[in-house]
């Protein structure tokens, strides 16, 4: 049986994996609570801001987690051109994993809960994190702060267009032409 102690952060697991596969709209409280094996009156105790308040911190965590995988994957390659293919084969090979069901942590809900300023919001400064590790990096490497900005918003809006096209053609390979394309592309600032 579960730790009475971990039902807040089994919940924010939880609503982060219902929300990435299922969307915001299509996962309904009752789900969450028997998926994360909470007790009903859970969602309100722990969220007293309810579904939204759920979403808003489930959606900030999941940013959060990739944004410190992306930067290990940054820090840790010999370049930028590997860091780009590992970022585009790991995010691959969890999406083939999940038979196609885990793409973004954060499109799916980004897509639709637009109505929801704390949910836009969240997803905004998701994605400005991830741009900002891939700025860092490239400023890292001697380019322009504003070159680096417009480099990462390209990079992460590709690996991002790449895989939704991966997920709903269910094949990888729209994503590893992004990131063949991306390759390039960065390459060509370093020559």
């Amino acid at each position: 049986m579960p730790r009475r102690t971990d039902t807040r952060q089994r919940m924010l697991d939880t609503a982060a994996s219902l929300f990435r596969t299922k969307g915001y709209h299509a996962t309904g409280l009752n789900q969450l609570v028997s998926a994360g094996g909470a007790p009903k009156g859970s969602v309100y105790f722990h969220f007293p801001g309810g579904k939204e308040q759920l979403a808003t911190e489930a959606l900030d965590a999941a940013a959060r987690h990739l944004c410190e995988r992306l930067r290990e994957i940054f820090t840790g390659t010999a370049s930028t051109a590997e860091a780009i293919d590992t970022v585009v084969e790991t995010l691959g090979a969890e999406l083939l994993a999940s038979d196609f069901q885990r793409g973004c942590p954060l499109a799916t809900v980004a897509l639709e809960a637009t109505d929801s300023e704390p949910i836009r919001h969240a997803c905004a400064a998701g994605y400005l994190s991830w741009q900002e590790v891939v700025t860092d990096h490239l400023t890292g490497q001697g380019i322009d702060r504003e070159r680096a900005s417009s480099l990462a918003a390209v990079a992460i809006a590709g690996i991002e267009g790449g895989l939704l096209l991966a997920r709903t053609q269910r094949d990888l390979e729209p994503l590893r032409t992004v990131g063949r394309h991306l390759r390039a592309t960065l390459d060509k600032e370093f020559s």
